[in-house]
Parts: C-alpha cells; structure tokens; sequence
C-alpha cells in the first residue's frame, strides 16, 4: 500500500498562513491539517456548532477519506459546557491520540493540542478574542525595531511573495545574491528576525512563511517598499 501520510514538512505559503491568522482573529476555536498532497484544510467551530464527526466516510464533517488506518467513523469533536472535548469510546480500529497519548473515552482539548486520527495530524487551536489578537497583530509595526540590513534581507525575503501571494518566500540563497550577502550573513539576519517577532519557536519549515505574512499584512513593509 502507498504511503499516504500528509506533507506534513512541505513549505507553508504565506497564503495558508494568512488564512491561519484570518482564522486566529475571529476567536472562534478552529482545527487545521493537510490531506495527502500537503493542500491545507482548516475548519472553523461555530458557535452554533455542537458535534463534528471525524471519519473516513466521506459525508463526515472532517473526512479523511485518503488515511487507510482512520475508521470510516472514528471519533467525534464535541463542544461540552463552552469546551470543546474529543469523543472515542472505541468507535475507531486503531484508536485517536491528543499529543501522542490514545485517548480513552473523552479529553478536553487545549491551544495547540496535535491530534492523531491514523497517519493525520490535525491541530486544535483555541486563540484569543478579536480584540487582543487585532491588537496583538498591529504590536509589530509599532515596536519592532529594523536595522538597515535587517530591512533589506526582510524585502528580499517578501518580494517573491509580493508578487505572488501562492509563491513561498526567497531562499537564502536568493536573498545573498540579490543583496550581495554570503548565504551565512543572511542565515544570521534571519534569525535575529525571528525573535524579534517571536517566531522563533515555529517548526522550521514554518518560520519563513509566517514572517513574510505578518511583513506583508501587518504594514511592517508596504508597495513601495518593492
């Protein structure tokens, strides 16, 4: 049999970025994982939402219908007194986990929660209400300083990205040549840019995207600046 396990290590776009931020600023819990070919799905749970079932059947609200090892109904998400719990009281063959440990009859879920249905990763998350993440996400334009490098390797970094939304950010190799930097000058930039917007913490493969997202979306740089 084929693998099927989801890119999970494909480079995230800026554009499946913004549609995670978009998502952040409702202050709607939502979920958010990847099918086989690596494409993003995200689910927002309403307010008005009580039950999502999650299965191989196509007709579930989460259907994973490439994932060989997700039974055809495999477990539920349930909003139980404003928490949001998930449901498997051995409905599934091969069981659901939350951060790696199986889950036995209900968990509550939390901000970040990984949860395992067969080979698919999705991820729980739970953010703020819209009036700190709005202001949470104006917080970089205001207070994070750039040196004249640091701006420069930024632009290159974005300008991929300015011209197409679905293109992923410049390469460091992209970026030393375009500003005739060695590749090793332009890894330390980054990684200052990094914890000054407090991406430092994001898997590796996630850390370009979101900077260049938050860059384009948040007014740190603006048109005139490509």
């Amino acid at each position: 049999m084929p693998d099927v396990r989801p890119t999970q290590t494909r480079a995230v776009t800026p554009a499946e970025v913004k549609a995670v931020l978009d998502a952040e600023e409702t202050g709607v819990p939502f979920l958010h994982w990847r099918t086989a070919d690596g494409t993003q799905q995200l689910s927002l749970l309403e307010p008005t939402a009580w039950r999502i079932t999650v299965g191989r059947k196509p007709e579930s609200d989460i259907a994973l219908t490439w994932d060989a090892e997700v039974s055809r109904t495999h477990a539920l998400i349930e909003r139980v007194g404003g928490q949001w719990v998930i449901v498997d009281d051995g409905m599934s063959t091969n069981g659901s986990f939350v951060n790696g440990s199986r889950v036995v009859g209900r968990q509550s879920l939390h901000d970040q929660d990984r949860l395992c249905f067969g080979q698919t990763i999705l991820i729980y998350r739970e953010p703020t209400d819209r009036d700190k993440s709005e202001s949470t996400a104006r917080a970089p334009k205001q207070t994070v300083p750039l040196s004249e490098t640091q701006r420069k390797v930024l632009i290159a970094l974005c300008r991929p990205v300015d011209e197409s939304q679905f293109a992923t950010p410049a390469t460091n190799k992209q970026i030393a040549d375009e500003l005739f930097l060695s590749v090793d000058a332009v890894k330390a930039h980054l990684r200052v840019l990094f914890e000054r917007f407090e991406l430092e913490e994001l898997p590796q493969n996630e850390k370009r995207a979101r900077l260049a997202a938050r860059a384009l979306t948040e007014g740190v740089l603006s048109p005139h600046d490509f």
